[in-house]
């Protein structure tokens, strides 16, 4: 009985691959639009599908504007186990746990590419907000007791024994949050500057919604700061190794404090990243910046108030950033590259620190060419076209310049990873395969060489190894699997540049 389930499970797989793919291509056509320079790629169509990915990863109940059609709706009960509402939010990568850490980080970066480049972004501009405010709505429900943040929704250990469609699943929703007695500043002060972030975001279109995320922003920080503490402490068995802290809490307050300083303009925030920069690591020499660890995002952020808005008391934050640019200068004792010229920092889910780079280098490009400024790298002058030629090579790789001549963004190219490893998409649809597919149904497909039926167009995942190989293999989560903050902060360098190329 069940190799006959698993046989008619692949058949409806392969069936519903065929006609997704076909779905997928009408869907989205590419666009052709006049250059002003020789664009290497369709950039308005890859900004396009990375923004509609997150409609993928989506939680709760789906609006009637849903563009990824083969989701349902899923998670309707959630926050049921300690009696609050937490339906909504996003799955963070290929299973169905909703992990608030990267969650928050993946809405900062939304917030983030759409304060920087959102006015280049033309008609997807009221997708990446749908995208942000998916996660805010969520956020605030997360945060509305005070001094309390539920962070966790699922247990990840028992969601990974299983195989299954988010619509499907029945494993534990249990439901973990941190306090003034289990604290988690990292966390907390993640979710306060995704909160200010979006009130930026916010801010024109919708004010009173902005007032809402801004204020519960205030409260949260000073709860993070206040209950001081890591949740990898609190909370070990649950989020470790998933998205344990590495990097401590220290960053994320000064990044949270700097999102409070650019969202409110008040001077207690200014304050706060004088007085404590240096104890939080404000000159630390890590150069890696994703979910864990934001020192160099923070240095960034905060040296556009030195170089545009000419904060004197900020100055050392330009060579603190400037520090961190010099360190990807390929050539430089820092750099690692992939023979092909991809940015490596580690095997699991590499690619979401190309990502966080590359968006990082055309922001700091445009506060530099505001401020007519360069950066020195021991003697050798860097100008800002020189960050954007950099992030410009690394997404283009990403898009298929790279010696396996594949794309990394799920279905864009003609040619990208047919075996990502995600549950949703893996399995056939609800429309196709009505029946539930029991928890360990679905490792059949997991293990099988089947093509995944449901496109997750727009997905970016882990990306090749060191050598610029990739397997295409489902069970290989470093190297096939999505995530929410791979995709984030490349929607503000596919805007730019798009917009530099003419497309938008």
């Amino acid at each position: 009985m069940a190799s006959s389930v698993s046989s008619s499970l692949l058949i409806l797989v392969l069936f519903s691959f065929t006609s997704s793919l076909l779905l997928c291509n009408a869907y989205l056509p590419l666009r052709h639009h006049p250059n002003r320079g020789v664009a290497s790629h369709n950039y308005r169509d890859a900004l396009t599908k990375s923004i509609l990915f997150f409609e993928g990863q989506r939680s709760g109940k789906l609006p009637p504007n849903q563009r990824m059609t083969w989701r349902r709706d899923s998670g309707l009960s959630d926050g049921s186990a300690m009696h609050v509402d937490l339906v909504g939010g996003y799955y963070d990568a290929g299973d169905n746990v909703k992990f608030g850490f990267p969650m928050a980080f993946t809405t900062t970066m939304l917030s983030w590419s759409v304060i920087e480049f959102g006015g280049l972004m033309k008609g997807e501009l009221g997708n990446a907000r749908e995208a942000i405010r998916w996660a805010t709505d969520y956020l605030l429900k997360a945060t509305a007791k005070p001094d309390t943040i539920y962070v966790q929704v699922g247990d990840a250990n028992k969601d990974h024994a299983c195989w299954e469609r988010p619509e499907d699943m029945d494993t534990p929703r249990s439901v973990l949050k941190i306090d003034r007695n289990t604290p988690g500043s990292e966390v907390a002060a993640e979710t306060a500057a995704a909160l200010a972030a979006a009130s930026l975001v916010f801010r024109r279109i919708d004010p009173t919604y902005s007032k809402l995320l801004v204020r519960r922003a205030m409260r949260v920080f000073e709860f993070a700061d206040k209950y001081r503490g890591t949740y990898s402490n609190a909370l070990k068995s649950f989020v470790c190794p998933f998205y344990c802290s590495y990097s401590g809490y220290q960053d994320e307050l000064l990044w949270g404090a700097a999102w409070l300083h650019k969202a409110t303009k008040n001077p207690t925030y200014l304050n706060y990243i004088q007085v404590n920069g240096q104890t939080l690591g404000a000159d630390e020499s890590d150069n890696t910046f994703g979910w864990d660890n934001k020192h160099v995002g923070a240095r960034i952020l905060v040296s556009k108030a030195f170089l545009v808005q000419k904060v004197q008391s900020l100055h050392d934050y330009k060579g603190h950033a400037d520090n961190y640019i010099c360190s990807l200068i390929p050539g430089s004792s820092q750099a690692q590259y992939t023979p092909g010229g991809l940015l490596f920092k580690m095997d699991d889910s590499n690619m979401q620190y190309v990502t966080s780079t590359s968006f990082l280098l055309v922001t700091y490009a445009k506060y530099l060419t505001s401020a007519r400024k360069v950066v020195n790298c021991g003697g050798a002058i860097v100008t800002p076209k020189r960050l954007r030629t950099i992030a410009k090579k690394q997404v283009d790789y990403l898009l298929g310049d790279n010696p396996l001549k594949m794309s990394y963004m799920v279905g864009y190219g003609t040619r990208y990873p047919q075996r990502i490893h995600h549950r949703g998409s893996s399995l056939p649809s609800i429309a196709a395969h009505p029946a539930k597919i029991q928890c360990s149904s679905g490792f059949s497909i997991m293990k099988s060489p089947s093509p995944n039926p449901n496109i997750l167009v727009g997905a970016v995942i882990g990306g090749p190894d060191q050598h610029d190989r990739f397997p295409d293999q489902r069970s290989d989560y470093y190297q096939s699997e999505p995530a929410t903050y791979i995709n984030a902060p490349l929607v503000g360098a596919l805007a730019y540049l798009a917009h530099s190329f003419g497309q938008l």
